[in-house]
């Protein structure tokens, strides 16, 4: 009896003075002494002094992604269209939206002649393949139905007053000239049956060239 009176008595008065003497068992006493040790591995945090295992709340362990998954990689062949972050495409058939046309010197040639004299050397179906011509040329190519093709922009009649006035110099036939060929609207294809039968023809570097200065003589009034 007097052991464990003595016991509890000794460290509930050093817990108690403030004077750091001791430390409540099992606690933190003021002025006392946290313990010192390692959490092991899945449970809490260590108290200060001690250590974390790695990966249980401190830093995540540095680990390499998958080929394919994200960060880099190849996507599996005949997966059209896809991308993997840093990547390449993989194999497939058909191209897709992000396959801008890329014209020959020729052709480049033939659209930089007299471009001065339009606000556009060039119209076609599509952004996508737009961008290839006015890339190679430094020239504004009109983008028939906006990104793919699909906008109602412009209508045949603002075409054909565009038209009237000089504005455009040639249209380019829908999937030629090395670009993907795309869908487009009901004015696009308005306006691409409309040039078709209404000015020549000529194919430079593989691409179908209508020149919209040039009507045919059985459409001129």
């Amino acid at each position: 009896m007097g052991s464990a009176s003595g016991g509890i008595s000794g460290s509930a008065t050093g817990a108690s003075s403030g004077g750091g003497a001791g430390a409540a068992p099992g606690g933190f006493g003021p002025g006392g002494t946290p313990p010192q040790g390692t959490i092991p591995n899945g449970e809490g945090f260590a108290p200060p002094g001690g250590t974390i295992p790695s990966g249980v709340g401190g830093s995540a362990t540095r680990g390499t992604l998958p080929i394919g998954a994200g960060g880099s990689g190849t996507v599996p062949g005949g997966t059209d269209g896809a991308f993997s972050l840093g990547g390449t495409r993989g194999g497939g058939t058909g191209g897709g939206l992000l396959d801008a046309s890329t014209p020959s010197a020729a052709l480049t040639a033939a659209l930089e002649k007299d471009a001065r004299h339009y606000t556009w050397i060039a119209a076609t179906v599509g952004a996508n393949s737009a961008a290839g011509y006015q890339l190679a040329t430094g020239d504004a190519v009109m983008a028939i139905g906006g990104f793919n093709g699909t906008d109602p922009w412009p209508t045949l009649s603002g075409f054909e007053k565009l038209v009237g006035e000089h504005e455009i110099h040639y249209f380019i036939a829908a999937g030629s000239g090395g670009g993907a060929g795309v869908g487009g609207s009901a004015e696009s294809s308005e306006i691409t049956s409309w040039v078709e039968s209404h000015f020549s023809t000529t194919t430079v570097g593989g691409t179908t060239l209508y020149d919209l200065t040039e009507p045919l003589a059985s459409t001129v009034s």
